[in-house]
């Protein structure tokens, strides 16, 4: 059995009521939940009170406290760990503003690959979010697809496998909101 079939089973295990398998899931896996949040915390400011560890073990507490969530696979596991994230940061920059009132605003400096800034400018994690969310209720999939190449960090290939569409889907996806976000974020 590889490595991605035991953490299928586990998963399965898990949505049958196993509710260790969660448990025995977590040390196999803490690899890349870690990869992803290093990448995540990589774009906040400098001075950001959330740690790695911390935002691998919130991301835990929050799969936990879903049980409606469903991976199909290893790459469907990561992809929902990647929203979860981005939604934790999210809600950690609004809750920052709010008790900041409406301070300095969470900068996320964008990859040059998902807009290319022609100041390189940071966009604001907020705005991300909102534009995000206008995306999703335009084109979901194509929202799908910026979460699990952008923040989940995937590959077209690995995008494809976890949406179950085609490599060229992905890629004509990806263009189509790169240049959507591009133009909804330099407003």
């Amino acid at each position: 059995m590889t490595q991605s079939d035991e953490i299928t089973q586990m998963l399965q295990d898990w949505q049958t009521g196993d509710h260790n398998a969660l448990d025995r899931l977590l040390p196999i896996v803490y690899d890349e939940l870690h990869r992803q949040a290093t990448r995540y915390l990589r774009k906040e400011r400098p001075e950001h009170t959330l740690q790695t560890t911390g935002l691998i073990h919130e991301t835990y507490i929050k799969l936990v406290d879903q049980p409606h969530l469903h991976p199909k696979n290893r790459l469907h596991f990561f992809a929902i760990s990647a929203n979860l994230m981005r939604q934790i940061l999210v809600d950690h920059a609004r809750a920052k503003q709010r008790k900041k009132r409406g301070g300095d605003k969470v900068k996320l400096p964008l990859k040059e690959e998902l807009i290319a800034l022609d100041n390189g400018e940071n966009t604001d994690l907020l705005a991300l979010d909102e534009a995000l969310g206008r995306l999703e209720r335009l084109d979901e999939r194509q929202a799908r697809v910026v979460e699990l190449r952008h923040f989940g960090g995937l590959t077209l290939e690995e995008t494809s496998e976890a949406l179950g569409i085609s490599r060229r889907t992905v890629a004509e996806d990806w263009r189509i909101a790169k240049a959507w976000l591009h133009r909804e974020l330099t407003r």
